[in-house]
């Protein structure tokens, strides 16, 4: 009965995928999408125009072919004793201390205590006289001895904790957050804290506190945001892990721009006490967590080890996948009047994504419409609403509420200690907000029909962005292209952003990868893949090895 229903259901997604003859012709609909391609075309020369003289910076080779290594088998080197925690930590160290003055990505570090941390490990191997104590060392901790980073913004212990606020200048974290705990129980190493837009709510890494965080590839480019410094340092080799939160894209996003793994776990899974103000004591919320890397392989043990062992088990991580059983769906147009098209280079991306799908399965995949994406900004806008977090009280670090009215002439003026995306915010906030039955109708409506189609077997590929890595502050004048990203955040839904190669303009090309709710083993299966199939992450530097 389910699968007759299931099959219903892609019928008719199947026929709203396809334009009636009479909206087909629609004049409406050609002059505003003849008016976008004109606006997009205009910004996109005036910011070329802009940069075109302005070189990027290009980051140094490594110098320790070890920074290249995936956290998987940097624990593997250090078990088998071929290197100690010591040189792993030291070579992240230095490697952060070469490209950061270029990235500006780290914003606060901790090298020193790391160095500590890594000899009590190295103690401990050094005392495991035979295999059997070796493994009761590793025994839980998946990530021995690995390196990671995480957002200024999340809680670590006496690390800087200003979220990109003045106001904050020189606020340090009492503890660490629930995620950031779970990482060094499970093994790892915190190296530092990295740099996010003002209260983590903008697509570009800026704020007044450390200023701009550049990307890896061309940094005339943005990193992306909100887990902007991130991603910048991850794929620059000074960190093979980060720690990235997402309440509207904000660890995907900046895993797009910077070529990189992002996954968004299943709302619902991760602790969010330690992020910002949060205390992990929110009745709903779309934030979730989850790995920034440069491999696939690495995302299944950094998830376990924010899950815990039961949470692993409940959503089944360790689970084997036959991709060719899976049912396999794409979007290539969201159609929101909003946000731009995707572009050619990135349809041409998602087309190789379908072609090497076909290749593996039975069935080729099913292109399919959801009406309900034409709303996807409207949705997430009201889906904040419903947040308990207060922005104006936020940005006024608790203490006081900041008036959009005394904002804006101080933004003016240029007298203002807030960003420029901060003072938007609080001019939306100003905006009619969208009719609440409504918008809880569609949610519903959506959220039923993609997860009825996807069920616990299906994947779905969604463009990551309509186009790659923009120029910096660029981001402005394409206020909701995020809603691509953001809409899997209202849905709630676990998804995985993969890097599938590089641009004309050598910028990292991607698409998104969505499961059902609990389903997020299906995203890291087919990540798995399609790494395999175009090669995952490409070095934002020269190197004289190969990577594979």
């Amino acid at each position: 009965m389910a699968g007759h229903k299931k099959e219903k259901l892609e019928k008719v997604l199947l026929k709203k995928s396809r334009p009636s003859k009479k909206y087909k012709t629609s004049n409406s609909c050609s002059c505003l999408s003849f008016l976008r391609f004109v606006y997009d075309l205009i910004v996109s020369f005036i910011f070329h125009y802009i940069y075109k003289n302005i070189p990027s910076k290009i980051l140094p080779p490594v110098e320790d072919l070890l920074v290249l290594d995936s956290c998987t088998t940097i624990v593997n080197k250090i078990k088998n004793r071929e290197v100690t925690c010591r040189h792993v930590v030291e070579c992240f160290i230095k490697r952060i201390e070469q490209v950061n003055q270029i990235l500006n990505a780290v914003v606060d570090t901790r090298f020193d205590k790391a160095l500590v941390e890594a000899d009590e490990y190295d103690k401990l191997i050094e005392l495991a006289d035979t295999e059997e104590k070796l493994n009761l060392i590793f025994d839980g901790k998946p990530l021995f001895g690995v390196p990671f980073t995480s957002k200024e913004s999340t809680g670590a212990k006496e690390m800087a904790f200003t979220f990109g606020l003045v106001s904050r200048i020189g606020a340090k974290s009492k503890e660490d957050a629930d995620i950031v705990k779970s990482l060094k129980t499970a093994g790892a190493i915190l190296l530092g804290v990295t740099n996010v837009p003002e209260i983590n709510l903008w697509c570009e890494t800026r704020n007044n506190v450390y200023g701009q965080t550049n990307n890896p590839y061309n940094t005339n480019r943005s990193a992306g945001g909100s887990s902007g410094g991130e991603a910048s340092i991850v794929s620059a080799c000074g960190s093979p892990l980060g720690l990235g939160t997402d309440i509207g894209g904000s660890a995907r996003i900046p895993a797009f721009n910077c070529g990189l793994f992002g996954h968004k776990l299943t709302t619902g899974f991760i602790s969010t006490k330690g992020m910002t103000f949060r205390k992990g004591t929110e009745k709903q919320t779309m934030v979730s967590a989850g790995p920034i890397t440069k491999y696939a392989e690495d995302l299944t043990p950094v998830i376990k080890a924010l899950l815990g062992p039961e949470k692993s088990l409940e959503l089944k991580i360790n689970q084997e996948v036959d991709l060719s059983s899976l049912k396999y769906y794409y979007v290539d147009k969201p159609n929101d009047a909003r946000v731009s098209p995707i572009s050619d280079e990135l349809q041409i991306a998602l087309n190789n994504v379908i072609e090497s799908i076909t290749s593996i399965t039975e069935l080729p995949p099913f292109k399919v419409k959801f009406s309900g994406t034409r709303y996807s900004y409207s949705l997430w806008r009201h889906a904040m609403t419903k947040e308990e977090s207060d922005f104006c009280a936020t940005l006024g670090n608790n203490q006081t509420r900041v008036s959009v009215w005394t904002e804006v002439p101080k933004t003016i003026i240029r007298s203002s200690n807030h960003t420029l995306a901060a003072v938007l915010k609080l001019i939306d906030l100003q905006l009619p907000k969208v009719n609440e039955v409504w918008a809880d109708a569609e949610i519903e409506k959506l959220s039923n029909e993609v997860s009825t189609l996807l069920g616990d077997d299906g994947v779905l590929f969604f463009p990551s962005s309509p186009t790659t890595a923009k120029h910096h502050y660029e981001p402005f004048f394409y206020p909701y292209n995020f809603a691509y990203w953001a809409i899997f955040n209202v849905l709630k839904l676990p998804v995985t952003q993969v890097p599938v190669g590089l641009g004309i303009n050598g910028l990292p090309l991607g698409i998104q990868v969505v499961a059902g709710m609990n389903q997020d083993r299906l995203c890291i299966a087919v990540a798995k893949h399609l790494e395999s199939t175009f090669g995952g992450w490409k070095p934002p530097f020269t190197t004289s090895t190969e990577i594979n």
